[in-house]
């Protein structure tokens, strides 16, 4: 059978989503009209966009069989009992400067900031108290960016039915030591979840936001398509963490977009483990002289899980510089794709850019695409870019071997020392020390399954 999906007619929506539309829009209808407006504006494209093929240079060995969402439910919500266990289990951080807990996008728990911070006039909210307390913020900058590397129809979707996710607002020269996390729970078979993430540091603010994407049932099918939005004023820094652990039947898209000013700094980590096709999209655009960008990512896959990894690195200003690592370790007959780009704009002179993708391969059947490029319109600049595939040094496996550390141990420890590089990022130790045991439950569970 044939994996590509041709492109449906325009305006050929499932009439199950048709009316899920309309009962969310219901839902909304004491929301103000703009938001709304944005919403019906948003169906329209997500309805005239074609759905993705293989004709499509963004789509490119891409596996598109199960991108079709007729069999996922857009009105799901969790039953009530189920609300103070995930609660409990929302734990990656034990201190922290505010934090939220959402289950199938309803809001479950919220920790809002301290009163000192609060006085400082640090806002963290969610998206639908934010829309009555904070409308100027929400028009000005939310989906400000325009997704560009091949979700447009998926983003689109997004912003029809989001309700869901956070706002973070940090003022001029506020600095904010502890970190805030956000954990986004799918609990319903079959269910939706569309969480959404905005941040915006205003000059020399700091901060740390950690968001947790997690499924209550593990085996238990779902949709996720997340998008978040992180705005870097003049010499802010922030440091942004992404856990992706949805149901390993899950299918899942997760947008991220980071903007720079002048001098900023930007740090983003993402850690990814569930779904069976998991779609990450990262473009920065460094608009801002002097400015700075680290995109860091891990992705361990199993079984036949595809990790399809899309990236933009856009210089539009001079002595800017962006640093991008994705390291992969495939095992069984999983897949992962690696497109990234640099495109450097003419006036981004002095632009020192570097993008590596590393993967690691655990099986003969298990497959690794890289398609790394260049686009430079600067006549002084410094870029590169790379891509390795690599097995396991068998001298390094037999040495742990001839120890009597057993073969699925000794495959472990070294692909958390091919991990560290990445995970030694995370400034935060006890999340840290929670990524290092996420990844060894999930190599425990693939080791149990065999």
């Amino acid at each position: 059978m044939s994996s590509t999906l041709q492109a449906p007619a325009t305006g050929a929506t499932p009439a199950s989503l048709e009316a899920a539309f309309a009962r969310h829009l219901e839902e909304c209808r004491q929301l103000p009209d703009w938001w709304l407006e944005m919403k019906r504006s948003a169906f329209e494209r997500y309805r005239s966009l074609p759905m993705p093929s293989r004709k499509d240079q963004s789509w490119r060995f891409s596996r598109l069989r199960g991108l079709e969402l007729d069999r996922f439910d857009f009105n799901s919500t969790t039953p009530a009992a189920d609300h103070a266990g995930l609660i409990a289990r929302s734990n990656l951080v034990s201190r922290t400067a505010g934090s939220m807990v959402f289950s199938d996008d309803r809001l479950i728990h919220n920790q809002p900031v301290a009163a000192e911070l609060a006085a400082q006039g640090v806002v963290w909210e969610p998206i639908a108290d934010a829309l009555q307390q904070h409308r100027e913020l929400l028009q000005e900058y939310f989906m400000a960016q325009d997704p560009r590397l091949g979700s447009e129809k998926f983003a689109a979707l997004h912003t029809a039915f989001v309700n869901a996710g956070c706002l973070l607002y940090i003022p001029k020269g506020v600095e904010v030591e502890l970190p805030f996390i956000a954990y986004h729970w799918a609990s319903v078979a079959g269910g939706t979840v569309l969480p959404h993430t905005l941040v915006i540091a205003e000059e020399s603010a700091r901060l740390t936001l950690v968001d947790a994407f997690f499924a209550a049932d593990r085996s238990a099918p779902h949709f996720a398509c997340g998008f978040n939005h992180i705005f870097a004023g003049d010499n802010a820094e922030v440091q942004y963490y992404s856990l992706q652990d949805w149901s390993r039947r899950a299918v899942g898209f997760q947008i991220n977009s980071l903007v720079t000013g002048r001098d900023a700094r930007i740090k983003s980590l993402g850690i990814n483990t569930g779904c069976s096709h998991f779609r990450g999209e990262h473009q920065s655009l460094l608009q801002g002289a002097g400015s700075h960008v680290d995109m860091f990512s891990l992705s361990v896959a199993s079984g036949e899980q595809e990790m399809d990894q899309r990236t933009l690195q856009r210089h539009l200003a001079p002595n800017a510089t962006s640093d991008l690592l994705f390291k992969n370790a495939l095992s069984d007959a999983s897949r992962t794709i690696f497109s990234g780009l640099i495109e450097v704009a003419e006036a981004a002179q002095q632009t020192d850019a570097y993008q590596t993708n590393r993967n690691l391969l655990l099986s003969p059947e298990a497959e690794a695409n890289s398609l790394p490029g260049l686009e430079i319109h600067a006549n002084d600049v410094k870029c590169s870019h790379g891509a390795t595939t690599g097995q396991i040094d068998e001298s390094e496996m037999f040495y742990m071997l001839s120890r009597g550390i057993p073969l699925n141990k000794a495959r472990e420890l070294l692909v958390f020392g091919f991990f560290e590089e990445v995970i030694g990022n995370i400034d935060e130790d006890e999340m840290a020390d929670n990524v290092r045991a996420l990844i060894e439950r999930k190599f425990h569970e693939d080791a149990s399954a065999q």
